[in-house]
């Protein structure tokens, strides 16, 4: 094996925008209104194989707009990602499936939800910066929790 081969790769193949939603429930009647609505984002990641070294990293972000009990928007955005990732121990790749991918999807999706906020009449949600890594290990430290409560199965 060359030094070449071993060297580890990580490059951005292709970023996309793999599903959009926009719906407003309430119009037109819901342009009436002058409070501000209390906003509230989800998010949350998805990362799966294509190809050898190749894998898709999908980047959910769901905000939604509420006054009271009536919704303003809610806007959804998968923003995609393929990304070549090879000579990477195994033990690496999953954090950087869980927080480099998602750091480099984040500002892409951060802006089609604004633009499409705005283009519905509402003026553009910035969505602040998440920390990627807290939450990959808030998930790690959780399935660590459930697996210790789980009943071993000795088969």
């Amino acid at each position: 094996m060359s030094d070449q081969q071993a060297q580890p790769v990580f490059s951005i193949e292709k970023l996309y925008v793999k599903d959009l939603s926009l719906e407003l429930p309430n119009a037109p009647q819901i342009f009436l209104e002058r409070e501000q609505p209390e906003i509230d984002m989800q998010i949350r990641t998805e990362a799966q194989a294509i190809d050898d070294g190749i894998f898709e990293n999908v980047l959910v972000v769901t905000v939604q707009a509420k006054l009271g009990d009536k919704t303003v928007f809610l806007a959804e955005v998968s923003q995609a990602g393929i990304f070549q990732i090879r000579n990477v121990p195994a033990e690496d790749l999953e954090p950087i499936l869980g927080v480099a991918c998602p750091n480099i999807l984040f500002p892409y999706a951060r802006e089609v939800v604004s633009d499409v906020v705005s283009r519905a009449g509402f003026p553009p949600v910035i969505l602040a910066p998440i920390n990627f890594e807290a939450l990959y290990l808030e998930r790690q430290a959780q399935q660590q929790a459930n697996a210790q409560e789980a009943p071993s199965t000795v088969q």
